[in-house]
């Protein structure tokens, strides 16, 4: 099943007309939750209002008992008074008198067991609730009510004087200074739902939009929750801004400064890959930034700078799963795919990769450990047997780093960062990244007023239709 929370007090003006909106003097508890709202009104026509109240339930066995809530009611300084409504069947009553006893509950707590009606049946009486049932005398309504009293509680006779109780015990501590009244206030208009509203002839429109990156009302915007200022004042920088806005939440100093790292590991590997080659091409045409960014940024994919994600679920599944590297790469081979995050066109082992080495290097200062990236560099000492240049890569480095940032910094669960994966932020950060390379090539373009490109026709290999049929291959 799923834990729901629902409005217990119906609709808005019932909610006002039990004093709801805001909180009295009187904490209770009951079993009935049906009956809890019945005690609000008892309680709102009785008293100032509810402080806090809560139903516990009618099972046999519940989450929580009467003595429980009740000492949280004698620890609260704002509530004066204690409500409890129990039942017939269960002994749980019996712990609130030993506590009065005992002098751990000192406020005054007026106190009934409904079901007395049971005794007067030949047989044992099953009610409603699964624990509303006496299996012993102790059990019944009556032995607790009476022991109860004898503990100092107030007992009324009946349900028809719990009211009156209520009534007399508040206005003792009224006279006695010991509950001031809080005043009634008017609470703020909230709109009528959509189907009562309707009912009426009014409307409220609900809305087409629903967003909780960042919110642009009041004095100042706030990103994931926090204002920009203080995002700015404690020095957080853009890896403080994209923390916020994406993940919605605090993180370490450390993982801000990552993502800082990562932007500007990313940001730019030359003019001769896919996204830098487009963004040139479009500049040289006459097109705007916009547009000449848009057409680098959409050659992004599993072939070019879209692999962090993938790289990430797949070191990340192999190691939970418990996989040894040579076990990964072996089940890959046989399934006829790709590691990705392997591999390099240019570098190698020769000539390792510098932006890998100074993530490396961060992981190694600031993470308390990295399984994920150690798995990965497990996995990179099995392939760079066939060549040197299987080594693992930008993305690689980044996939499975992240997601060892993640899990123990602390601010997320592994469900989370699982989540996030999935959901393509690591791509991501590799797409904000590369848009600074890519600004910063229609800029030079045009700082360097490079004509039309054209690609020279020495660098084509036009092939006839006899050698198009040969490269095809048969169906």
């Amino acid at each position: 099943g799923c834990f729901r929370i629902g409005n217990a007090g119906g609709m808005m003006d019932n909610v006002v007309a039990a004093r709801l909106h805001r909180p009295g003097s009187v904490g209770y508890v009951a079993r009935s939750g049906g009956l809890s709202n019945e005690l609000n009104n008892i309680i709102s026509l009785s008293t100032d209002g509810v402080a806090e109240g809560i139903a516990i339930g009618g099972d046999r066995y519940c989450c929580s008992s009467f003595i429980d809530h009740v000492q949280r009611f004698e620890s609260n300084p704002d509530i004066k008074m204690i409500v409890m409504l129990g039942e017939v069947g269960g002994v749980e009553e019996y712990q609130v008198v030993d506590a009065i006893l005992s002098g751990k509950i000192t406020k005054p707590i007026v106190a009934l067991c409904t079901g007395t009606c049971a005794d007067l049946f030949p047989y044992e009486v099953q009610f409603g609730h699964a624990g509303a049932l006496a299996n012993a005398k102790a059990e019944t309504a009556a032995a607790k009510n009476a022991a109860l009293s004898a503990a100092g509680a107030h007992v009324p006779s009946s349900f028809n004087d719990f009211k009156r109780m209520i009534a007399t015990v508040y206005q003792g501590l009224v006279a006695n200074r010991v509950i001031i009244p809080r005043p009634d206030f008017a609470p703020p208009p909230v709109p009528v739902d959509y189907a009562w509203a309707h009912k009426l002839g009014l409307i409220r429109k609900p809305a087409n939009m629903v967003c909780s990156a960042s919110d642009d009302r009041g004095d100042e915007v706030k990103y994931g929750g926090e204002p920009l200022s203080a995002i700015i004042g404690r020095g957080a920088g853009v890896g403080g801004a994209i923390c916020r806005l994406w993940f919605r939440r605090a993180v370490p100093e450390y993982f801000e400064k990552y993502v800082e790292l990562i932007l500007a590991v990313v940001a730019d590997h030359g003019p001769c890959v896919s996204g830098a080659h487009n963004t040139i091409i479009a500049a040289r045409a006459g097109k705007d930034l916009v547009s000449s960014v848009a057409s680098g940024l959409l050659t992004i994919g599993p072939r070019f700078g879209g692999a962090i994600d993938g790289a990430a679920e797949l070191f990340s599944d192999a190691y939970d799963r418990g996989e040894s590297a040579r076990g990964f790469v072996d089940r890959m081979r046989k399934e006829n795919k790709l590691i990705l995050g392997i591999g390099h066109k240019v570098k190698s082992l020769e000539n390792p990769d510098k932006r890998v080495q100074a993530l490396r290097d961060f992981v190694s200062r600031h993470f308390e450990s990295s399984p994920i990236l150690d798995f990965a560099t497990e996995v990179e000492s099995v392939t760079v047997r066939k060549r040197s240049n299987l080594i693992l890569n930008v993305d690689g480095c980044i996939g499975s780093s992240f997601v060892d940032l993640m899990r123990q910094c602390g601010a997320f669960s592994q469900e989370e960062a699982n989540q996030y994966v999935k959901m393509g932020c690591l791509n991501g950060l590799f797409v904000v990244g590369r848009s600074m390379g890519l600004v910063g090539h229609f800029l030079d373009q045009n700082r360097l007023s490079q004509p039309l490109y054209r690609h020279p026709t020495d660098d084509v290999s036009f092939l006839e239709l006899a050698e198009v049929r040969a490269h095809i291959s048969p169906l």
